[in-house]
């Protein structure tokens, strides 16, 4: 079981059984919606997770076409992210989570917008455009 909630303390969440590998986005899309070089995303499925409180709290925004952006209306945290295309799944940012992590990164993708600021210094799998699609 993980914990987890967003900076006001007002939407938590429990997420039951282990984690997925953790995904590292580089697209322009998700910096602007963190305000940071990148962002962290654990897929989990909606029946693992559990909202503990908040959940009228949660608002979204349709960033594109079938892709929603969910957070946190009183404090502004980004939450999770889904998309029409991969139901039953959400990707939480990881660093909403409260315990250590056994689950490391696995690859970044949309390497080809990356900001020019942050370098990738590791041996990850890095694609251009999607994550890969087994993924």
């Amino acid at each position: 079981m993980y914990t987890g909630s967003c900076l006001c303390g007002g939407v938590a969440f429990e997420i039951a059984g282990e984690l997925e590998p953790i995904q590292v986005c580089h697209c322009q899309q998700c910096r602007k919606a963190q305000g940071t070089a990148l962002v962290t995303n654990i897929p989990v499925k909606t029946e693992a997770l559990h909202w503990v409180q908040g959940e009228a709290l949660l608002k979204s925004f349709e960033s594109s076409p079938g892709k929603k952006r969910v957070f946190c209306r009183e404090c502004g945290s980004p939450l999770y992210s889904c998309l029409d295309s991969l139901p039953g799944v959400v990707r939480i940012r990881a660093g909403l989570l409260n315990e250590p992590l056994k689950t490391r990164p696995a690859f970044h993708f949309y390497v080809a917008s990356a900001c020019n600021w942050w370098p990738i210094n590791d041996d990850l799998p890095q694609y251009p455009e999607g994550r890969p699609v087994q993924v």
